[in-house]
């Protein structure tokens, strides 16, 4: 067991230094940060084309991102409809955050010593893997990083203590296996969908663990210190949240990118590189 656990670390060591692991997670993060901000726009637009009070969610919003940021968030929620504008906008946003996905394919490709496609395949790749991790990611923002406090909304507009006490519940009981199986299953399909090659899918089963189980650990600390330290805006405005916010991505990119090495060095990605 020693002897395992000694090889293991070693493994993690040498995994750590390895060049794709100084660039990646810092590419990825960014372009996972620029996601982020039309994606919150496309969501308070879709509320306000059905008239859901949205005061929470630019509440959250004014909280971990940028005053200009939120400003554009604002005129969406001040009535202004999906207009061509705004369509480029979200459209070249969407464009542009497909470059993290994109720097995956091509370290993927360097970690499996993997020829590259053309480019026009890895970019519709990329698009699709975009796509995957705009669902996980509105999915951590809305479950493990602020589900308690958007349920504790939902739930004060309801008079009847039973029925809100039974809906805390349920939630409390499939919070963690329903966030357990959704990310282990996208970080999975990403990690077989990333190199240029097919790859046994059993190959990845190791690295989407690690990061499915280290996600919901980082975001529950997270989720703590926006429940627990908010006032702390009274002495440092919104710049301590904004940092927490990027530290928490730019934590979510390493070990992702953690993960997808360590799949490259399991015997699956052996045969792959054979």
């Amino acid at each position: 067991m020693k002897k395992r656990f000694q090889r293991f670390f070693r493994k993690v060591s040498k995994t750590i230094k390895k060049p794709e692991m100084r660039i990646l997670p810092g590419q990825l993060a960014f372009f996972l940060v620029l996601s982020v901000i039309p994606l919150l726009a496309l969501l308070a637009s879709i509320a306000g084309q059905f008239s859901i009070s949205v005061d929470f969610l630019m509440g959250v919003i004014e909280e971990n991102i940028p005053h200009e940021a939120a400003t554009v968030i604002n005129q969406v929620l001040g009535g202004k409809d999906l207009n061509l504008h705004m369509s480029i906008f979200y459209v070249s946003a969407f464009v542009l955050a497909s470059n993290g996905p994109h720097s995956m394919i091509i370290a993927s490709n360097l970690l499996y010593k993997i020829k590259d496609k053309d480019f026009l395949s890895r970019r519709i790749k990329a698009l699709l893997m975009t796509v995957i991790l705009v669902v996980l990611l509105v999915f951590l923002f809305a479950v493990p990083a602020y589900g308690d406090m958007i349920l504790s909304l939902i739930t004060s507009f309801i008079s009847s203590e039973t029925i809100s006490s039974s809906i805390h519940l349920i939630y409390s009981i499939l919070k963690y296996p329903i966030s357990l199986f959704l990310i282990f299953f996208c970080v999975k399909l990403l990690y077989t969908m990333a190199p240029d090659k097919t790859i046994p899918s059993s190959s990845t089963t190791y690295g989407a663990m690690f990061t499915t189980v280290s996600w919901i650990l980082s975001t529950e600390v997270y989720s703590f210190y926006v429940e627990q330290f908010t006032r702390y805006n009274l002495l440092y405005g919104s710049i301590a949240n904004i940092l927490i916010f990027l530290l928490w991505i730019y934590l979510l990119s390493y070990i992702f990118v953690l993960g997808m090495a360590f799949n490259a060095n399991t015997e699956g990605a052996e045969e792959v590189e054979e």
